[in-house]
């Protein structure tokens, strides 16, 4: 008797043992497949994410050339403009030399005078010659200079 309630015992264990262990592995399972969804999920939008990404280096990368053509046709238009910029500087800062402001007036007021005298002598008029200064002298009336 003892031997048969001994047997009730394991037979009763055991049921609930596979009833518990056949319950474990369907949560496992379905543990297993949810995560099985999600991580395909998850690598579908990354692989789409990759996708944006190579696309946005791809622009980036083109943006990139673009700009650098540009830095270097803007480099090659200041480098021309800082040369032109040091052709005339020394003309416009030599203080003191031949070609100072006052002399360079000097020279206008000479060839403004002799471009006179050529008027004179071509038409054949006689032109007075009122000197340098008559030009930067007023007149009455407002007129600078002489009229020819």
């Amino acid at each position: 008797n003892n031997v048969l309630a001994f047997l009730e015992v394991i037979q009763s264990d055991f049921a609930r043992l596979e009833t518990e262990t056949s319950s474990a592995e369907r949560a496992a399972q379905q543990d297993h497949d949810k995560f099985v969804a999600d991580t395909q999920q998850e690598v579908g939008e990354k692989s789409k994410a990759i996708s944006a990404k190579n696309g946005e280096l791809t622009t980036k990368g083109q943006d990139l050339e673009t700009a650098k053509r540009d830095l270097d046709m803007a480099q090659s238009e200041l480098d021309a403009a800082m040369a032109y910029y040091d052709k005339l500087r020394p003309s416009c800062l030599t203080v003191g030399t031949s070609s100072s402001a006052e002399d360079r007036v000097r020279r206008r007021e000479e060839e403004i005078a002799a471009l006179r005298e050529a008027l004179s002598i071509l038409s054949g008029e006689t032109i007075p010659d009122y000197g340098p200064d008559a030009l930067y002298s007023s007149v009455e009336g407002g007129n600078r200079g002489m009229s020819v």
